[in-house]
């Protein structure tokens, strides 16, 4: 396990939640969400040899939301998410976490650090080692050469480890090496480990992508448990699951870059627009 430690990158040990026996939203230093925003991007543009990948693309996402976002193939949405977690620099506008740090500023592994989180569609674990080694490597903690040789989980990490296991859906499943498990419990598993780095963003494409009907469902209570203990965007073609999780929030629907439509989920699917490009009749 030291081994496995010693190549991760350093993470500020700073600013632990205390998960106790229940999930709890974690604290984050530093993020100044006073305004009630923990995401805002205004006129965010990106362009690849003449092609607007975003368009002025404006939106923001409110502290302990869970927003849906729903659009064609090719309206923007990976590159919306390039965007938030630095892979790609836009062309121009701005985009901000909380009210102070300027992502288009920051490099990926500082933004991952500043607390977001980004689960891509196919999930990436560490097939080799247990569900409880991979959510042990993904925590939040000084992993420098030096603490990491004498490293030693506490009774409270391990406590912490318990509940993640428990949220996900994968107690009794941590001593299993991650290769073995399905391709539902993999990602509830990198969701886990996600959420063991303490984030107050997290970015969720198609989680549900290949999945049974049984785990689409254990997946849509799932972040309905992690509604308002974090600030969540999900990118889902999966309309059923979106109407699910949804609920009373705010759906966006991108098309060629730009906010096409935004509101509840009833008014999006009445939309003529939505339903021109993107639902259908």
């Amino acid at each position: 396990m030291n081994d496995m430690l010693k190549n991760r990158e350093p993470f500020d040990i700073e600013g632990h939640a205390d998960y106790g026996t229940s999930y709890a939203r974690p604290k984050q230093e530093g993020v100044d969400t006073t305004h009630g925003a923990i995401l805002y991007l205004e006129d965010i543009t990106v362009s690849f040899d003449g092609f607007k990948a975003l368009n002025k693309l404006t939106l923001d996402i409110s502290v302990g939301e869970l927003r849906c976002i729903i659009g064609p193939n090719g309206a923007g949405k990976t590159t919306m998410m390039d965007v938030i977690t630095g892979k790609t620099r836009p062309t121009s506008g701005t985009a901000f976490f909380g009210q102070t740090m300027d992502l288009t500023t920051m490099a990926e592994y500082q933004i991952a650090h500043a607390g977001i989180g980004r689960k891509f569609q196919r999930p990436t674990v560490f097939e080799q080692h247990t569900v409880f080694e991979n959510l042990e490597l993904a925590m939040k903690m000084d992993k420098r050469v030096k603490p990491t040789l004498f490293f030693k989980l506490t009774s409270e990490q391990k406590g912490r480890i318990d509940d993640i296991l428990k949220l996900v859906r994968l107690n009794g499943q941590e001593h299993r090496l991650a290769g073995l498990l399905s391709h539902g419990q993999k990602q509830w598993l990198e969701i886990g480990m996600l959420l063991m780095q303490e984030p107050q963003l997290l970015l969720l494409d198609e989680p549900v992508a290949g999945m049974s009907d049984a785990e689409t469902a254990r997946t849509a209570e799932l972040l309905n448990e992690l509604r308002g203990k974090h600030s969540i965007m999900v990118v889902e073609h999966d309309m059923a699951f979106v109407t699910e999780i949804a609920r009373d929030g705010k759906v966006t629907v991108l098309h060629e870059g730009s906010v096409l439509a935004e509101g509840g989920m009833q008014q999006v699917q009445a939309d003529e627009r939505v339903i021109e490009v993107y639902l259908g009749r």
